[in-house]
């Protein structure tokens, strides 16, 4: 391929192809020809299980959340369905209207119990919505007028066309397959790799632009409206339905069928639900021993199958790779990827201090980055380089001092709002996501330019689509002027160290930058690689991209830079050009040694 030729998009790779589903849909549309009562009640409450496990699994399974405790959705939807059909705050509600208010009762307060999740993180969300749980149980024991208390209340029957029998059945498979397509096409928009970035890479993901409060919101919103559609159902499966009917096991069972299907699974989840549904009801003598088994499956996923069912069908990522891979850049490719015509910005640090307590980070630095140039950052191990590229980044608010972008104020905001000005990076440990395809890895760079809201990713309308295609072509195009296109389809854990350092800049390049800073991108390549990164770097600058390149190999920066800066203890020792840097007496006794 030529330098001045692009890709061709490729098609998306997704963890499970279409044959599985296929089977599924065939044995639950066929499923009523048995003609067995027992196993069609089975079935409904797999389907019903999964109408709610399919919200909670974006939740749990790709943004990482452990909300162990999403019952409560279940049991709001339950008994608003239940309470609006039988008139007893208000004239009687049509069952199909009532469902629709449940959904809602459910959005409303699974925003209510995620906002914590803003905050709280691991352990601490759980406990929160454990104890929710308890709230909602309290509550519905106590307000016997609407309830029924501890008594109960019944559950509504729907009317034709889904009555009792096999006709609800197939109104359960329906909303399930409906609840499976809507969360699908968020998982496989840019924003269901923004959940994984969050889930994986949290830093990375705010260096692109993803803001993670905003997303959980709209997520929580999903999640909770899928589970009050659940309890509306499961009230109508249960006949009559009592607090006593959301067990803390119904709690374990969602959550553990979603790890034992498998983080950033659709198929996965919807396995896992199936087989622990239908597992107590055909090994009745084992109903009372259904936690342990359930924390024992858990285990032995977790040690022998870490990847969950997902890892069990996901035949392409065991496919062998080629052993002797050479990365060969395409810089021809970069006008293309960077967009023709920019207009080199500059930045302007003044007086930048950041101190932690008696600690001086940084005391005083003065840096001029300018669009078109490599500007070097070295320093001893120390001396405050990183927490200068953090400060820029916005995970520092400095102590003091100013920043300007093209002689305009640049505020120090959360780390999200920089990938607006086109400020993009690198780390010194690669971020990176896993059990996502290189492509996907890369994509995520490019989050903030999809125009599609995520209702219309939700119901992949045709702008969602066009920013797919779009957000595809150009990680494409990004990756094949860093030199691996090749391994587009691979999954980034197999990844050498090397390429993952090249993924990165790909990634950073899928922003447009017009500054890119870099965090030792140097470090752990070999003297050919860095050969071919430092005329990548050199190609990215003379786009009219400013480069702010920290590293610890002398030979890269002396060769490359424009201009480069010394630090030491927090303070500016030096700046002028590599000439000058290389003559300068303390910096040869601070750093370079003789």
């Amino acid at each position: 391929m030529s330098d001045q030729a692009l890709p061709a998009p490729a098609r998306p790779l997704r963890l499970e192809g279409a044959l599985p589903w296929v089977v599924l849909a065939a044995i639950g549309l066929a499923l009523p020809l048995l003609d067995d009562s027992y196993i069609g009640v089975i079935a409904q409450r797999a389907c019903i299980y999964w109408v709610l496990s399919a919200g909670l699994n974006l939740l749990v399974g790709f943004a990482g959340q452990l909300a162990i405790g999403w019952v409560p959705m279940l049991t709001l939807g339950a008994y608003t369905t239940a309470v609006l059909t039988a008139g007893k705050v208000m004239p009687a509600w049509n069952p199909y209207l009532a469902l629709l208010a449940a959904g809602g009762m459910g959005a409303i307060f699974g925003v209510i119990v995620g906002l914590p999740a803003l905050r709280l993180r691991t352990f601490y969300f759980a406990m929160t919505t454990l104890g929710f749980t308890t709230i909602v149980t309290q509550v519905a024991l106590a307000w016997t007028d609407v309830t029924g208390g501890g008594v109960g209340t019944p559950g509504p029957d729907f009317p034709w066309p889904f009555e009792p029998g096999w006709g609800f059945y197939y109104f359960c498979f329906l909303l399930a397959a409906l609840a499976t397509w809507i969360t699908a096409n968020v998982a496989h928009s840019r924003f269901g790799r923004a959940l994984i970035a969050i889930r994986d890479a949290e830093v990375a993901a705010e260096a692109s632009g993803i803001a993670k409060p905003r997303l959980l919101v709209l997520v929580f919103l999903l999640a909770g409206a899928l589970g009050g559609v659940a309890g509306g159902l499961f009230a109508s499966l249960q006949s009559y339905i009592t607090p006593d009917a959301f067990t803390f096991e119904m709690s374990v069972l969602f959550f553990i069928a979603i790890l034992i299907g498998g983080r950033g699974s659709i198929l996965g989840p919807v396995l896992g639900t199936i087989i622990l549904t239908a597992l107590p009801e055909f090994a009745a003598p084992l109903v009372q021993w259904s936690t342990f088994l359930y924390a024992a499956l858990l285990l032995a996923i977790v040690l022998l199958i870490p990847g969950g069912i997902a890892e069990l069908i996901d035949f392409r990522g065991r496919r062998p790779l080629e052993q002797h891979r050479e990365i060969a850049p395409r810089p021809g490719l970069l006008p293309r990827v960077l967009g023709a015509g920019r207009t080199p910005a500059s930045m302007t640090l003044h007086d930048i201090r950041l101190h932690f307590g008696g600690v001086k980070a940084i005391d005083g630095v003065d840096l001029d980055v300018r669009g078109g140039e490599v500007h070097g950052l070295i320093g001893p191990n120390g001396s405050g380089k990183t927490t200068t590229l953090n400060v820029i980044s916005g995970y520092y608010r400095p102590t003091g001092g100013e920043a300007r972008l093209n002689g305009a104020p640049l505020p120090f905001e959360a780390p999200y709002t920089r990938a607006a000005h086109r400020i993009a990076r690198t780390f010194q440990t690669p971020r990176m996501i896993g059990d996502a395809t290189v492509l996907e890895n890369v994509m995520i760079g490019g989050t903030i330019d999809g125009q599609a809201s995520f209702a219309e990713a939700m119901l992949s309308l045709p702008r969602s689509r066009r920013d797919e295609a779009a957000l595809r072509e150009a990680a494409l195009a990004a990756l094949a002027a860093v030199g691996l296109d090749g391994l587009a389809e691979v999954r980034a854990d197999r990844l050498q160290h090397s390429e993952l350092r090249f993924m990165e800049i790909a990634r950073a390049l899928m922003l447009r930058p017009a500054f890119l800073l870099l965090d030792e991108p140097a470090a752990g390549l070999s003297a050919e690689e860095i050969r071919r990164l430092g005329a990548l770097i050199t190609a990215i600058s003379r786009e009219g991209v400013a480069v702010l390149l920290v590293e610890h190999h002398a030979d890269l920066i002396f060769d490359i830079c424009d201009r480069v800066t010394v630090l030491n203890l927090g303070k500016v020792l030096a700046a002028g050009t590599p000439a000058e840097i290389r003559a300068h007496r303390e910096v040869v006794s601070a750093y370079l040694g003789a």
